[in-house]
């Protein structure tokens, strides 16, 4: 099927589309913009509410979100949290409010493709994808290799430099595009005047040319319809470009700004291509 953006044709896996490549930047951020948006006087305590399913009355305020488990609690249940957890370590609690989408970006670790509990840790050269400590030993061993942060930060001016020839490009597809419809409406704009010109002349000498006015106006507005296709025509690749740009451009900013090290070495290649 077509992209809906580029209009580019791709396969659809056999499992479907679920089974799609998961962007993980952009699922992150939608993720923790969900949780940051939360009110904190619309989400009750998700422990207390696990306690106390059949009282109604006593469903106490969440004021604080616990990172490990992707839960909102009151602040009673927030300090077990922070004391203790199954794993032997204390959980990552913090505040609900307008901070904490960004402390969502910043704790949340970033998880192997291959191997789920493991996070990972380095980036691989060969197959431009970041990697575990599992990975390494089993895959990579004899593959360039180097830690994620380092690698992103050589990555981090490509991906601004990419971006700085989309924003050129959106810039002169602009141009073009306002071109296209200064011209349309020029186009439009004598079509209407000898419209005026014909039926003005028509009326002087309507008896005699009656049907030669009706067919002149016939002919224009076929000349007009023709004219107004092609230019949407003409119009619609400029508008499609806009969309990817604008798109990519959105996408790299948000990357830059709010994206993991993790993140950027994980888009980096593909976003390049």
């Amino acid at each position: 099927m077509p992209c809906p953006l580029c209009r580019k044709e791709f396969q659809i896996p056999p499992d479907g589309l679920c089974a799609l490549q998961h962007h993980f930047f952009i699922q992150h951020l939608v993720d923790a913009r969900n949780v940051s948006s939360k009110s904190t006087d619309e989400v009750p305590c998700q422990a207390c509410l696990e306690v106390n399913e059949d009282n109604e009355g006593s469903r106490p305020t969440a004021t604080m979100y616990c990172v490990d488990c992707s839960e909102y609690l009151c602040e009673r249940c927030s300090r077990l949290h922070r004391r203790m957890s199954m794993k032997g370590g204390a959980h990552q609690v913090r505040p609900m409010g307008a901070e904490l989408e960004q402390e969502l970006l910043k704790v949340r670790g970033s998880y192997c493709d291959k191997h789920k509990e493991k996070q990972v840790e380095l980036y691989c050269h060969d197959c431009n994808e970041n990697i575990c400590v599992l990975c390494f030993a089993v895959k990579h061993t004899q593959h360039q290799t180097v830690e994620i942060p380092e690698m992103a930060e050589k990555l981090r001016p490509k991906i601004d430099s990419d971006d700085n020839l989309v924003l050129s490009g959106m810039n002169a597809v602009r141009q073009r595009s306002d071109k296209v419809k200064e011209d349309l409406q020029k186009f439009l704009s004598q079509v209407e005047t000898t419209e005026k010109m014909v039926v003005e002349a028509g009326e002087a000498i309507k008896r005699i040319v009656d049907r030669q006015v009706s067919e002149c106006l016939q002919k224009l507005q076929s000349v007009k319809t023709e004219g107004t296709k092609e230019a949407e025509i003409v119009q619609e690749p400029f508008h499609l470009a806009l969309v990817a740009m604008e798109s990519f451009h959105t996408y790299s900013r948000e990357l830059l700004d709010k994206g993991r090290p993790s993140d950027v070495t994980r888009a980096a290649v593909e976003l390049h291509k």
